[in-house]
């Protein structure tokens, strides 16, 4: 007999039913705050996707239209300031705009049996083929439908992601509330990517059967219509078995569906198909003309140059994205006011196609060191003194391509010693730490107990030793410029670059960043720095201490008026008396002892400060006359040193020498507009100072009138009491520094 159950026990089951119920109780709450979180998400997910659906048009398809049929047009300025033609922009995708009733029904009808059979009936998305879509992983077929494929074909959004597919689905279902069938099988036909450049069913009629669309024939549309699957694949040009297979089940769906009788079907399956590729292809001469073409004129580096800016320009102002603003510029009709001066950008491109100038490559004549054939490259952008850019040049030898690399401004190269008087000089002139004829230390500092850094000719110079900053200069001395920049500070150099002189290719943080000795005072960056931005920089020392942002063109307009326009404005980047100053100084380098000697523009007075590399991977000249300034760079692709040239001559200014000396020629004489407030006085080339009556070797130099040096007391055998050197302790011994 079984026996009651005690207390105990009865109070452990009533505590396990309690638990149960507390255990119940929990996961139901968190049950119900899951669905509940759910639903709320639905509901929000629900009422945006309506909102989009049935808001305004997503994709104004009126606004694309317009554009299609509407060439742009690139034109320069002559003497007169009357513009001229330059160049059209058809852009790489050859397409012609054709109203849907000049489209034969067989064209359509072709079309939406083999890609979207219920197109006239679904709302958008066809929500059948979705689901086995989905259901299948792709097995049975994309879902999409015609205007889910237009979307893609506009956006140019492609990726496999749900969030793509997501907004496709719901652009479609809004582009259906806002346009009719009619206006979306008209677009589709237009815009869908055809094979061999063609875009659209009339350049594709054109390309492979040499006619115009309205004469294609059922069988010649069902060639078509494959080909949007897989361009390549299906190009009947290319591959005529794959397309012949898929043009047979076009056909038959044309069948299917009702578009042909069994005996219209029959016919155009054995149809023999006249292809342009064909021995019995007869060329209509009109026809044969309007065709597309597979090779594209070769445009200059400069129109290149103006396409990327306009494309940058309308991305930066109106918020466009990089594929609206190239349509834009290929299709919208726009008129671009290019500032190009043609026979300056020719005298250029001649001596870049022919390489005049460009030193022989006795040790670099067939492969570099990854295997590929390998060839000294070079750019150069010139400018006017208010930003406008008359020519660049981003490549040496033949241009090939379009919109290809333009080394002039997309690709920075270490500057070496060109960026000294835009990192150390001109800024420690400014701050009143040197003059034309300040006494600077030719000996190097110490970075992590050794001394550095190296001078070109080797060593780190003496301790006894003293130049003129006009000699460290011309000499291109390393030692110097680092004993300068200790004195300036790296972070007073760094914002001088980025905030005076606007150059964006620096890096300002991180383990590569430029804030050190190496990257400002001889030059080795970690990405360096571009023509375009250096030319605009050295402009400064030419027009009396303005910087003015580079620009290509003038203006833009479409049919509405002008919606780009750039309008030089000055900003006083730097003092007149520096640019004065540091002009003087480097009209030295192109005198003989200087690193550009012989390099200068005939008859005309010139500066200019070259630059290598350590590794001498990078040369660069950079420089102006009263005309223009040009900065070049010289070296390889990938980089490597350049052997076999002379020492004598940096082969940078070489170039920079042949191409203005090419751009001045017949022009006026003409002189730089220098600061009166900068005087003319005689110095002591021993201590710097200003020569005494006793000084036995003198200078000329050239001075702030408010700011002058003190007098030589005559004993020049060390420099005079109270001169310092760059990093502030007392000089004590000099040795004589060459005149200018």
């Amino acid at each position: 007999m079984a026996g009651k159950p005690n207390a105990k026990s009865i109070s452990k089951t009533k505590k396990n039913k309690t638990g149960d119920r507390r255990l119940s109780t929990g996961l139901l709450s968190v049950l119900i705050v899951i669905v509940m979180t759910v639903l709320i998400v639905g509901i929000c997910l629900l009422v945006y996707m309506i909102s989009f659906i049935n808001g305004d048009v997503a994709i104004n398809l009126d606004s694309y239209i317009n554009s299609q049929d509407q060439t742009s047009i690139i034109y320069a300025m002559d003497d007169a300031g009357k513009p001229y033609e330059l160049a059209r922009l058809h852009g790489e995708e050859n397409r012609i705009w054709v109203d849907l009733e000049d489209i034969p029904e067989d064209v359509q009808n072709a079309f939406v049996c083999l890609e979207d059979k219920r197109f006239y009936n679904h709302s958008g998305v066809d929500w059948i083929r979705t689901v086995k879509a989905v259901i299948t992983l792709g097995r049975s077929g994309g879902g999409s439908t015609i205007t889910q494929q237009l979307i893609k074909n506009l956006t140019e959004e492609n990726q496999a992601t749900v969030s793509r597919k997501f907004n496709e689905i719901l652009y479609a279902l809004n582009l259906e509330k806002n346009y009719d069938k009619p206006e979306i099988l008209e677009a589709y036909l237009n815009t869908i990517p055809l094979g061999s450049g063609s875009y659209g069913v009339q350049t594709a009629a054109q390309k492979y059967f040499g006619k115009d669309v309205s004469e294609l024939n059922a069988a010649e549309a069902a060639t078509l219509a494959p080909i949007t699957k897989a361009p390549t694949r299906y190009n009947p040009l290319l591959n005529p078995e794959n397309n012949k297979d898929r043009q047979e089940t076009c056909l038959w769906n044309m069948y299917d569906q009702g578009k042909l009788t069994k005996d219209e079907y029959e016919k155009w399956v054995d149809f023999e198909l006249i292809l342009t590729n064909s021995d019995k292809y007869v060329p209509d001469k009109e026809a044969e003309n309007s065709a597309p073409k597979n090779d594209t004129e070769i445009q200059s580096y400069y129109v290149d140059f103006v396409v990327d800016s306009v494309i940058a320009d309308l991305v930066e102002t109106y918020g466009e994205t990089e594929n609206e603003a190239w349509r834009k510029v290929y299709y919208g009709g726009l008129k671009i006011y290019a500032c190009i001066d043609e026979d300056v950008q020719k005298a250029a491109e001649d001596v870049y196609v022919n390489r005049t100038g460009f030193p022989s490559e006795p040790n670099r004549t067939e492969t570099g060191t990854d295997g590929t054939k390998k060839k000294l490259q070079s750019a150069i952008t010139v400018m006017d003194y208010e930003g406008r850019v008359v020519a660049i040049v981003g490549g040496a030898g033949p241009k090939t391509t379009n919109r290809g690399l333009n080394r002039a401004a997309d690709s920075p190269r270490s500057p070496g010693s060109s960026i000294k008087p835009l990192s150390v000089y001109t800024p420690a002139m400014e701050k009143g730490l040197i003059n034309y004829s300040s006494m600077i230390q030719n000996y190097g500092i110490v970075v992590s107990g050794k001394r550095w850094p190296q001078n070109y000719s080797g060593g780190s110079g003496s301790p006894t030793s003293f130049v003129s900053t006009q000699y460290a200069v011309a000499q291109s001395l390393n030692t110097t410029s680092a004993r300068v920049l200790q004195k300036l500070t790296i972070e007073k150099s760094m914002d001088f670059l980025l905030n005076n002189f606007h150059l964006t290719t620096l890096e300002t943080e991180g383990s590569n960043t430029d804030a050190n000795f190496s990257s400002l005072a001889v030059g080795g960056m970690s990405h360096g720095v571009t023509t375009l931005e250096m030319a605009a920089a050295y402009a400064t020392f030419g027009n009396g201490g303005n910087y003015y942002e580079p620009y290509c063109y003038y203006k833009v307009t479409d049919s509405t008026g002008t919606i780009l326009e750039n309008t030089p404005v000055p900003e006083q980047a730097i003092s007149k008396e520096t640019a004065t100053i540091m002009n003087r100084i480097m009209q030295t380098v192109v005198k003989p002892g200087g690193t550009g000697s012989g390099q200068g523009v005939s008859n005309f007075t010139t500066y200019m400060k070259t630059g290598t590399t350590s590794d001498v991977k990078d040369k660069w000249a950079c420089g102006g006359t009263p005309y223009y300034v040009a900065a070049v760079w010289l070296g390889y692709d990938i980089q490597e040193e350049i052997l076999g040239i002379s020492s004598a001559v940096n082969p940078a200014a070489k170039i920079w020498s042949t191409v203005m000396n090419k751009v001045h020629s017949g022009l006026a004489d003409k002189e730089f507009q220098y600061a009166p407030t900068v005087v003319t006085r005689a110095y002591c080339t021993k201590t710097g100072l200003l020569a005494g009556e006793t000084c036995a070797s003198k200078g000329t130099g050239y001075y702030q009138a408010n700011k002058l040096p003190s007098t030589c007391k005559g004993d020049c055998g060390a420099p005079a009491e109270g001169t310092t050197n760059a990093d502030g302790s007392a000089a004590t011994a000099t040795t004589t520094a060459p005149a200018a």
